[in-house]
């Protein structure tokens, strides 16, 4: 009787620590609860913190921006309206574009002001150098920005040249199956937004324009003024004479591209005879010389051993 006593006792305390010791279901997932919980919890907080970071620097951007761009030299109507004229031809086409490229270039003025003083005064300069190195590079920092915008213009007037080509194709095989042409001009738009993004949003301005009431004409032109390209000024005259004349769009629109693509591939050509001209300076400059050297550097030291001896 003690010994069944005893081996109940011991299996109850097994059964005990058995149970102490495997992991419960229930705990385990109040436990993951619990864990997630914090991490959620964590992952808000560092939510909230960086909204609140990226607000405080929209702002203080915002407030700053207006007080920057009143800190360069005052703008007559028609310098804003150049301005203005420039940023849409570059693509910044925002309502406040102007106020935060003008706090841009105060913002770089300064900077290049203080780095240049700052080069000066690590090197050593005296007052006349000092001040003609902050001056110097304050000049050249008023003018980066201007430079860097011609430069954005420039390259987006060539990617706008590049794929005209392209776009007339596709505008004539959509006015040829049968499309109008503000519908063609609208599917080009559409179509055209991964290969030629640019092209494609002038389109797509234009037919929004349309849209809201704008003759065609007017819209189109107003393309041409934004981009800026002589061949699409051609193109929307082109279209313009043909519907005054009532002749084929689909053939002029043909005739057009034909001619544009023989106009790139007459560049192209050009551009590959050039090639041979401006390798001329890397040639003399650092190819004849190395090769000099490794043509009459023996004889040179033969020489010079021979008249050495005698």
């Amino acid at each position: 009787m003690e010994i069944i006593t005893v081996v109940v006792l011991f299996g109850v305390a097994a059964g005990l620590v058995v149970y102490s010791v495997l992991p419960r279901k229930g705990s385990q997932r109040d436990a993951l609860k619990r864990r997630l919980a914090g991490r959620r919890a964590v992952d808000e907080v560092a939510q909230i913190r960086a909204r609140a970071r990226e607000t405080a620097r929209e702002q203080l951007v915002q407030r700053a921006t207006p007080v920057l761009s009143r800190l360069i030299m005052p703008m007559s109507a028609e310098d804003q309206s150049v301005l203005r004229q420039k940023l849409i031809r570059a693509g910044y086409r925002h309502k406040q574009a102007q106020t935060i490229f003008l706090a841009g270039k105060t913002a770089v003025l300064v900077l290049g002001v203080i780095g240049g003083a700052g080069v000066a005064a690590a090197l050593g300069y005296q007052l006349t150098g000092f001040l003609a190195v902050a001056l110097f590079a304050g000049g050249f920092s008023f003018l980066a920005p201007g430079m860097w915008l011609d430069t954005i213009i420039r390259g987006r007037q060539d990617k706008i040249r590049r794929g005209l080509p392209d776009i007339l194709d596709l505008l004539v095989v959509s006015v040829e199956s049968g499309l109008a042409l503000d519908a063609a001009i609208k599917r080009v738009g559409e179509e055209m937004e991964r290969v030629h993004p640019d092209l494609s949003e002038e389109f797509r301005i234009a037919t929004a324009e349309s849209q809201m009431g704008i003759p065609r004409g007017e819209a189109l032109g107003n393309m041409a003024e934004r981009a800026d390209v002589d061949e699409l000024r051609s193109l929307i005259s082109i279209i313009s004479q043909a519907e005054r004349f009532g002749t084929s769009i689909a053939k002029a629109l043909r005739n057009q591209a034909l001619a544009m693509r023989t106009k790139r591939r007459q560049e192209a050509e050009e551009r590959a005879q050039k090639t041979a001209v401006k390798l001329m300076i890397p040639l003399v400059l650092f190819i004849f010389p190395a090769m000099g050297v490794v043509l009459a550097g023996p004889a040179a030291i033969n020489l010079m051993e021979a008249f050495g001896n005698k």
